[in-house]
């Protein structure tokens, strides 16, 4: 697969993540927070689970054998995205989606910082700026004229720094697994039982709570677990992280899009130029890099 082809996937990913956005902020009914991350991770899990057996059978056979390293960092990939998911979504039930909208996106330039520093990876230079214009693009998607914050919020923001860490292990363990939809169904398997587990302990939800939540889980846990979060893994392995993140930062644009399209929301001239700032800054990341190649000798 290409980089450009990658890059399509992880805009896809971006696509459904932001269509279900909305979702996620009415569909858990009286479902907690724990309880509703686990059941749609579960789902999710269940959904890639034919495909990921295929794969991995495959890679036993003709590539690699999995190695007690590999199972222990899928599962420690699977740990980081509950995390991740678990505050944030205990976030957007207590903050405006404006707010949510914008402090999310602070994983964006965090990739990079934490890759550089932790793992010691160089990235094109073009990636600082396309993170700083990412982020002041959401920003003004999510509403320039300020911020209200509130207890949501430091909740949204601690999951950032889960996100972009999930970012760079998605990375490493789909190039080094080989096998992106078997990382894809364990870290889903490991997120939706932790999930429940520690639910079912905080949170003590009764049967009648699932169902009240059926459609969300089923709607998120299908399309924004099952079909999104795989994407991303197959995409990431052959793009590097720090790209990922700033195109995956279109989420934004894309509930946007959505709110126009479904529920008739007005996008104003503002917000349009923050879509196009996110536009741009994608844009950067992939085209300058390629500029910046030597040409053959003829």
């Amino acid at each position: 697969m290409s980089r450009i082809q990658a890059n399509l996937l992880l805009t896809l990913a971006a696509m459904i993540w932001g269509s279900a956005f909305v979702v996620q902020q009415i569909g858990t009914g009286d479902l907690g927070t724990i309880s509703f991350t686990g059941a749609r991770f579960l789902l999710g899990a269940f959904v890639v689970l034919p495909f990921a057996l295929l794969q991995f059978r495959r890679v036993q056979r003709e590539e690699r054998a999995f190695t007690r390293r590999d199972w222990i960092g899928l599962f420690a990939t699977g740990l980081v995205l509950c995390t991740a998911a678990v505050l944030q979504q205990h976030g957007i039930l207590r903050t405006t989606v404006a707010n949510a909208g914008f402090l999310t996106a602070l994983y964006v330039p965090l990739v990079p910082i934490i890759g550089l520093a932790v793992l010691r990876r160089r990235v094109h230079w073009s990636v600082w700026p396309a993170s700083i214009g990412s982020l002041a693009g959401t920003y003004i998607m999510s509403g320039a004229e300020g911020l209200n914050f509130r207890i949501g919020d430091l909740w949204v923001i601690s999951s950032t720094v889960f996100w972009a860490v999930h970012v760079i292990l998605v990375g490493i363990m789909a190039s080094r697994t080989r096998a992106p939809l078997v990382v894809a169904a364990c870290q889903f398997f490991v997120c939706g039982l932790a999930g429940l587990a520690a639910g079912s302990v905080a949170e003590g939800p009764q049967l009648a709570d699932f169902f009240g939540a059926i459609y969300g889980i089923l709607y998120v846990g299908i399309f924004s677990v099952g079909m999104a979060f795989t994407l991303q893994v197959v995409g990431q392995r052959f793009t590097p992280a720090a790209d990922a993140a700033i195109i995956l930062s279109s989420e934004t644009v894309f509930a946007a899009l959505a709110g126009v399209v479904f529920l008739g929301e007005h996008l104003s001239a503002v917000r349009m130029a923050g879509a196009g700032l996110i536009l741009c800054s994608i844009l950067a990341v992939e085209l300058l890099p390629m500029l910046a190649k030597p040409r053959p000798l003829s």
